[in-house]
Parts: C-alpha cells; structure tokens; sequence
C-alpha cells in the first residue's frame, strides 16, 4: 500500500524532473468560427501516441513509441495501461508503431478478436519492421503471434514506416519504409521500401502480383517507397491511398495499385539535404508511377485518413493527414477522376506535430500528437 508520505514524494518527483501524468479532460481547447468545429483535449501527458484505433463506440487503444500501450474509456473518462506489451527496441524512430483492428472486430470471437500491430525488432545491431498480432483480456495483450519479420535488417533507426490497413476481405496491408539505405526500395529481395500484403493470419495470398516470380519476395504488393507512414483502404471503391515522407520537399500521395513501382529513390521531386541538388534521375521514368499529390516544401506527414463520417459532411470523400514539420492538419479535396482540386492547412496555429488522425463511430475526428495529447475534433454546438 503507497502512504500518504510515499504518494507525496512520487509528486514531488514528478513535478521536479517535469515529468508529466497522464489527464483526462474534456475541455474545448481550440474553436474554428470558419469550420464550425471544437478541438477538446481527450488525454494529456502522454509520450508519443503512434497509433490509435476504436475498439468500440467508446474505447480507444493507442500505441506509444515507447512500447507501451493503454485503453481510453471514453464514457468512463478512464486511462488503462495495458499488461504483457511485446519487447520492442526504441530508438530514434523505431518502436512501437501502429495499432489497428478490423472492421469486424469482436473481443470475445475466436476469430475476430485480433488487434494487429507493428513494431520495431532488433536482433544484434540491426532492427526490422514488424507485423503481429494479439488479443485483448482483462486489460492484457495474450497470444502475441509475429506474423511477419519483414526482411528489411539494417543498422540504421530511420524509415520503418508503419501504417497498417484493412480491405475487409482478408487481407491486411502494411508499409515499411526504405530503412535509411536508398536502393533497398528498388531491390524485391528484400522487404524495405515496400507495402505488403498478407492475409489475416499471416499467410500470403494467391493473388499477390509477384507469387511465383524469381528474386521477388511474395508479400510484395507495391515498391519504390521512402518512407509511408500514412496508409488508407477505402472499402466503397477499393482504393488503397498512401502518403509518404520525400526528402528535403517531395511528401508524395500515391494511389497504390498492385505490383507498381513508386519511383524511389531513381525519380523524386525532394532535394539532398546536404544541399541544392535534386534527388534522382528526374520526376519521371517511364515504368514509374507518378503521385496524385506532392509537397513541395514538405509537410513531412504522420498518416493519412479518408472521411467518411456524417458529422461533417462537407468533408466526406477527403483525405486527412496529420502534419509533424508543418505542424497543422492537412485537407486534400480529390474528384472523380482521382485528381487533386484543393487543400486546406487546418489547425496552423496550433502548433502541434500531429502524428495519427483516425474517425470515430460519429464522424469526429481524433488526433494524436508528439507532444502527448489525444485531441477530439468536432462539431461546433450550435445555440439557436
């Protein structure tokens, strides 16, 4: 049992070193008259909150980079840190990463009841991007399945990725990015600087676009990827949409179709960073998909969201992405015949490196920030 005099001293050490508790709150912290919405801080305190899905109506699980993870109760205003979280190594971008569940999802099915993650794992020097799984009892991660060590070992801790998405038909896609060495994205006997494709349990799809073909890994779905950490599965027209990291300049949306390649690191619209010289060959090479979109300055995006929610309908069909360099929330405006129209820089003067953007059973919006809040955006209550 902690005394009151223990208890004391553990808030004496909290406040001293700056270290901060997690809070619940539910209070407007930020009104756009223009959009008609309210920001209201969900949770404060945090580390970084890398991903986050909604297990329910009411319950957020998010993952920290850190390797932990917790259990948001939104009716009860409650935070729940999680049991038997997986070792994973943390180190400058490795971690912990994204956190997702099927659309199906039921804790107590034998067969839905599957959270998938992904996560950096090292072995010696070197670290990999990561596909598992588990299930949730009692506030307790059980039978922690690795569904895939991706084959993308290197030394360095950049460019993991790692978004995971879901086509409601069996599959579940994942990113990895080029793992900080360039020609890795064009090489396919290896995994780095590609998105994948797997079934649920793990396995690979007969219908995958290289089963079958010499000196290429079969989980490959697409390749020539720098870095995408945003990735998107629109069930109503079967469009898979990734937002990657470009060099200095040159954050790409891509619409991903199978067996493409990306163009990196041959074609970019981004700089070296080490000065005024254009990375690559040129824009374009023949064989090489072109974006849908590029950032030039980068907005150095976090993940990527389509709306679809009622809440704000004005919005629906858009892509969101949150903004970590550029810190705001990013609206991309697509027609019908999947070009770029308009974007609109939500949340400028915020101030706040967003890093996952996810739509609740509303239509709200909920984002995640490096700072360590989870935020809810939101309908302004109109008084007549």
């Amino acid at each position: 049992m902690i005394t009151r005099k223990i208890f004391q001293y553990l808030i004496f050490i909290y406040v001293f070193f700056g270290i901060s508790l997690p809070v619940m709150s539910s209070d407007i912290i930020y009104q756009d008259k223009i959009n008609q919405f309210d920001i209201e801080t969900v949770i404060d305190g945090l580390g970084i909150p890398w991903g986050m899905a909604f297990l329910s109506a009411h319950e957020i699980i998010f993952s920290q980079r850190n390797g932990k993870a917790g259990l948001i109760n939104l009716k009860q205003n409650k935070l729940t840190w999680l049991k038997n979280t997986p070792l994973v190594y943390h180190s400058g971008q490795a971690g912990l990463l994204d956190i997702a569940v099927p659309d199906d999802y039921e804790q107590t099915d034998e067969q839905t009841g599957w959270i998938y993650f992904t996560y950096s794992k090292q072995r010696g020097n070197k670290s990999a991007t990561t596909l598992a799984r588990a299930k949730l009892q009692k506030n307790s991660l059980h039978n922690w399945q690795d569904l895939l060590v991706s084959q993308s070992f290197e030394e360095t801790t950049r460019h993991y990725g790692s978004r995971i998405a879901f086509d409601g038909n069996g599959h579940v896609f994942f990113s990895i990015g080029d793992r900080g060495n360039r020609p890795n994205a064009q090489n396919l006997t290896n995994h780095a600087g590609t998105i994948l494709r797997l079934n649920l349990d793990g396995s690979i799809p007969d219908d995958n676009p290289f089963i079958g073909k010499n000196h290429v890994l079969p989980e490959i779905w697409s390749y020539g990827h720098r870095n995408p950490q945003g990735l998107f599965y629109d069930k109503k027209t079967a469009h898979l949409w990734s937002i990657e990291h470009g060099p200095r300049g040159g954050d790409e949306i891509n619409l991903i179709l199978a067996g493409k390649n990306y163009g990196w690191p041959v074609i970019s619209y981004g700089m070296e960073y080490w000065g005024p010289v254009k990375v690559g060959e040129a824009t374009h090479k023949k064989g090489m998909q072109q974006p849908i979109k590029v950032y030039i300055p980068s907005i150095a995006p976090g993940s990527l969201l389509l709306y679809s929610g009622k809440a704000f309908p004005q919005w629906r069909g858009n892509l969101f992405s949150g903004a970590l360099k550029l810190t705001h929330l990013n609206r991309i405006v697509i027609n019908s015949d999947l070009m770029v129209i308009d974007e609109e820089r939500l949340l400028k003067d915020f101030n706040e490196r967003i890093r996952c953007v996810i739509e609740s059973p509303e239509g709200w919006i909920y984002l995640s920030t490096d700072s360590g809040k989870i935020l809810r955006l939101k309908p302004t209550n109109k008084i007549e």
